[in-house]
C-alpha cells in the first residue's frame, strides 16, 4: 500500500493564496460561506478582515494593493500553517477550498 506524503506548508500556502485570491473578488460571498462551512467562524472572521483590508488598500493606489495582498497571502500562510499543525485532519477541506478558488 502506497501512502501520500502531505507537504503542510506547500497546502498552506497554496491555500492562503487562494484565500486572498477570493477575498478580493466577486466571488467573496460564496466562497466565504464555504470557508465557514468548513473552518469555522474564526477563519470566516479573519477572511473578513483580510477583504477589508484589501478593499481599503484597492482605494488608496495600485501599489498599495499589491504590497497589501503580499502581506495578507503571508498571514494566511503562516496562520493555515499552525491550524494545520493542530489539526492535520483539515488538509482535505483546505485543499477543497483551493481548488474551489481555482474554477
Amino acid at each position: 500500500m502506497t501512502q501520500s506524503v502531505i507537504h503542510q506548508p506547500r497546502v498552506a500556502w497554496e491555500a492562503a493564496r487562494a484565500f486572498v485570491r477570493m477575498a478580493a473578488g466577486p466571488s467573496y460571498d460564496a466562497y466565504a460561506g464555504r470557508v465557514l462551512s468548513r473552518l469555522g467562524t474564526e477563519m470566516y472572521g479573519e477572511l473578513a478582515n483580510t477583504r477589508q483590508r484589501l478593499l481599503e488598500a484597492s482605494v488608496q493606489s495600485s501599489d498599495s494593493d499589491r504590497f497589501t495582498a503580499d502581506i495578507e497571502a503571508g498571514r494566511w500562510r503562516v496562520r493555515l500553517e499552525d491550524l494545520l499543525r493542530s489539526d492535520p485532519s483539515l488538509v482535505t477541506p483546505l485543499r477543497e477550498l483551493t481548488e474551489a478558488a481555482a474554477r
